[in-house]
C-alpha cells in the first residue's frame, strides 16, 4: 500500500466483562495498522461489524477506491454488512476458509489486547471493559505502541508522514 485508506480489514473478538462476554469489532488500515473504527456489543452479529465500519469511514472522511478484508464469519458475510459495502462502495475481500494467516495483522492487534492490555481474569464489568477499550485503541495502541511494520513509529507516526 502506498497511502492509507487503501486496504482496510476487520475481525471480531470477544472479552470477559463482569460475569458475561462482550465482543469487540475493530477496523485497521492497513497502512500503517492503525485502527480506524471500532464497536463493542452483547451480540457477535452483523450489526456491531456494520456499526464498526460506519465509525471507520465516517472518521476517516468516507474515503474512496477502498479494499475491506475479513474473515468469512456470518457477520461480514450479511446481507446487512455487504450492503453497506455496496453503499459506501467498497470492495470486498475475503479470507480463504478456516485460514486465520490471511487476516494476520487482525489477529496480531487482537493478541496484543488481551495479552499486553487487558487483566488476566478480564474486566470487572461491561462499563470497564468500554473505559479500557478505548483508551486502548485511542491512546495506547494508535499513538503510543510502536510496531515493527512501521520501522518502530507509532501509527499515527507512520501514516503523519504519509501526508
Amino acid at each position: 500500500m502506498s497511502r492509507p485508506n487503501q486496504v482496510w480489514c476487520g475481525d471480531v473478538t470477544y472479552i470477559w466483562a463482569g460475569n458475561r462476554w462482550i465482543y469487540l469489532a475493530a477496523v485497521m488500515d492497513l497502512y500503517a495498522r492503525r485502527i480506524v473504527g471500532w464497536a463493542l456489543s452483547n451480540r457477535p452479529d452483523s450489526q456491531l461489524t456494520t456499526r464498526a465500519l460506519r465509525v471507520a469511514f465516517e472518521s476517516r472522511g468516507s474515503p474512496q477506491q477502498l479494499m475491506f478484508h475479513s474473515d468469512q464469519g456470518c457477520h461480514y458475510t450479511s446481507i446487512e454488512f455487504r450492503q453497506m459495502l455496496w453503499r459506501y462502495r467498497i470492495k470486498q475481500s475475503m479470507s480463504r476458509r478456516g485460514n486465520c494467516w490471511d487476516n494476520a495483522p487482525m489477529e496480531r492487534f487482537f493478541r496484543s489486547l488481551k495479552t499486553v492490555w487487558m487483566p488476566e481474569h478480564g474486566h470487572t464489568s461491561q462499563g470497564h471493559a468500554e473505559a479500557d477499550g478505548l483508551r486502548y485503541l485511542t491512546g495506547y495502541y494508535n499513538h503510543q505502541r510502536p510496531h515493527s511494520y512501521n520501522g518502530y513509529k507509532t501509527p499515527v507516526d507512520a501514516e503523519s508522514v504519509a501526508r
